[in-house]
């Protein structure tokens, strides 16, 4: 489970990187490809950490990943 979640998070950060590049790029002559192309990915990104939200918080509904906290001095 842990690495199903370290995947989309990094799934994320490449939505995050090819918004930047996007943004980065130039457009045609009229820029509406490079922003519709900047507005899809970062609607990507935002989905895909939402999906990770909801799929953190079912993994611990179902006991499959357990928080641990900070230890406590002894």
């Amino acid at each position: 489970m842990k690495t199903v979640m370290v995947l989309m998070l990094v799934a994320v950060l490449l939505a995050l990187a090819s918004a930047g590049v996007f943004m980065l790029r130039k457009g045609g002559s009229q820029g509406q490809p490079r922003n519709k192309n900047m507005a899809r990915a970062l609607a990507l990104r935002v989905a895909l950490s939402v999906a990770l939200f909801l799929f953190i918080l079912l993994s611990w509904y179902m006991g499959w990943v357990r928080p641990t906290g900070l230890p406590v001095g002894v």
